[in-house]
């Protein structure tokens, strides 16, 4: 899944253990779409390299970020997480269209 639109806020990284004993490092962006309903997504970054690339990114930049949508149960009760995996700014440009330039073709 992508997600696109601007960064509103970086929440500080969270660490812990897992029940296994290992060590966990978690961060979370939240964008805002631009929808007209529920605009803004969380998206969560897991382990040092993805948090490396979400921390270069800032609040008010465009962001285009793939990631995985999963869902699990717990008690009757279903939870989302949104997995981000690659945190790019959305650099895209389009050219400007100009009314009423000539661009010299016969037809």
């Amino acid at each position: 899944m992508e997600v696109t639109g601007t960064v509103t806020k970086i929440v500080p990284a969270e660490t812990g253990v897992s029940k296994a004993g290992k060590e966990w490092k978690k961060q979370v962006i939240v964008v805002d779409t631009g929808a007209d309903y529920n605009p803004e997504i969380a998206v969560q970054a897991f382990g040092d390299e993805k948090i490396n690339d979400l921390n270069k990114l800032a609040v008010g930049d465009q962001v285009k970020i793939l990631c995985n949508v999963s869902s699990r149960e717990y008690n009757g009760r279903y939870f989302h997480n949104i997995d981000g995996y690659h945190f790019t700014k959305n650099t895209r440009t389009e050219d400007p269209v100009v009314v009423g330039e000539s661009d010299d073709l016969p037809f």
